[in-house]
């Protein structure tokens, strides 16, 4: 950690371009100990210079925003439909056996093949679980203690950062009738 002062000005100035040119989106961490490493700058600093780039950003076509591993810009939601012919390759489209499987592991991580397959009545594909892995959207976090011991799956920062969520909590949340129907037929294995 360094020991020279900044001013906000320069620190605001510094934060913003950093985001701007990783490619990548940047924690508050990966930025004290990088491009910020040597200034007295503490973390609550660093967040609030954020906020400040959030608050000027958020009437204009680019925004910041917080993603699971750290804070990027993109270009805002409405504009969509303008943005969009920029780009030749069409969306991919995902199945809807992917989208299931995928929610079903975002929602109740961490979850078996076996649970996920009880709930959705139908087997998983192994394509759909290799499809996710090389997407690197989940990932195997460890095993459940039964016969077989069946890998456990649960979502990654990479995940969170594709849909542009900051976290779990952020996902809309499910219907309680669903939730509650998911739960009785995951605890009956």
């Amino acid at each position: 950690m360094g020991d020279k002062q900044i001013s906000d000005e320069k620190l605001v100035e510094i934060i913003e371009a950093a985001i701007f040119v990783a490619g990548k989106p940047l924690s508050r961490m990966i930025l004290k100990e990088t491009v910020l490493d040597e200034f007295n700058v503490s973390l609550k600093r660093i967040k609030q210079c954020l906020e400040i780039i959030e608050a000027h950003y958020s009437t204009r076509g680019i925004q910041l925003v917080e993603v699971g591993s750290g804070y990027r810009f993109q270009a805002s939601k409405n504009l969509s439909p303008w943005l969009s012919k920029l780009f030749q390759d069409k969306t991919p489209k995902y199945s809807r056996a992917l989208l299931e499987t995928l929610s079903l592991i975002a929602y109740r991580q961490p979850i078996t093949r076996g649970e996920i397959e009880q709930v959705r009545g139908v087997a998983v594909s192994s394509h759909i679980i290799k499809s996710l892995l090389e997407r690197h959207w989940i990932k195997a976090v460890g095993h459940k203690e039964v016969p077989g011991r069946p890998a456990l799956y649960a979502t990654t920062k990479d995940f969170l950062d594709y849909f542009s969520l900051a976290g779990l909590d952020s996902l809309p949340p499910l219907p309680d009738l669903q939730g509650s129907k998911i739960n009785q037929m995951i605890s009956s294995l």
